[in-house]
């Protein structure tokens, strides 16, 4: 039953990249609306985790304050944590993602269509530039979502964070949302199987942390208070320490 699971998703997320992606171009090609354009990428969440059997539970959204822009900060245990949020999540957002992606056929084009940003995290001088295009986005009304560990947990234990987010969240004045993702590890691991194990993921919106008139000098305190926000409606295995340490952008 996993191998026709597993045979099921994998065929769903190579058709809905095809369509949605040259659909998402489209759009933005036709009318300029990259909003339009990030509903493609709702449905291709909401398909993906339906052909993976994974269904998500949603708590929280009474703290999402309409027409506020986000820095939305999640943890990151696993691919599905993509899906999740895009599928899940109702702010229209763009995302802040790594450079290699966006050098993947049709997938990277669409992504650049709808307005990510690419970060490129091997070259110092680029990322901040690219922290630089991101913050003057959400100055300008565009919520981004971030995932401040940098890249998915080996074993869904939260990881430290990183400072990029951090001061792109301190660059923008806006408040940050953080949102804890439980459970997403289980279903496709970061190493080992490509098998899919249907479940569910308990995804978590926290209270929004306020930014405004801190400082990069704040950037330790903020980046701790962030780490706690998420770890504190995350299973007590999936926690890790209660301390976290600059590792870089």
């Amino acid at each position: 039953m996993r191998a026709v699971r597993t045979a099921t998703f994998y065929l769903m997320l190579l058709v809905s990249t095809v369509i949605l992606g040259v659909a998402a171009i489209v759009i933005v090609l036709l009318t300029r609306r990259q909003d339009w354009a990030h509903l493609c990428g709702r449905l291709w969440g909401n398909l993906n985790l339906w052909a993976a059997g994974v269904k998500v539970q949603l708590q929280g959204v009474e703290n999402i304050e309409p027409g506020t822009t986000y820095i939305l900060a999640a943890n990151h245990q696993g691919w599905f944590d993509i899906f999740a949020i895009l599928g899940k999540i109702p702010v229209q957002f763009r995302w802040l993602a790594k450079e290699e992606l966006f050098r993947i056929p049709l997938f990277g084009h669409a992504m650049r269509s709808i307005g990510y940003i690419p970060i490129d995290r091997a070259d110092r001088r680029k990322a901040l530039e690219s922290l630089a295009t991101a913050a003057e986005q959400v100055r300008r009304g565009t919520s981004i979502v971030i995932f401040p560990e940098g890249t998915r947990s080996l074993d869904g234990v939260l990881q430290n964070f990183k400072k990029g987010g951090i001061l792109l969240a301190i660059r923008s004045q806006q408040p940050i949302l953080p949102i804890s993702i439980s459970g997403s590890h289980k279903i496709l691991p970061k190493k080992g199987t490509i098998m899919i194990r249907p479940g569910t993921i308990r995804m978590t919106i926290g209270k929004p942390i306020p930014t405004r008139q801190l400082t990069v000098k704040d950037r330790d305190l903020l980046m701790e208070r962030l780490r706690e926000a998420i770890r504190m409606h995350l299973l007590k295995e999936e926690g890790g320490g209660s301390t976290t340490r600059d590792r870089g952008l």
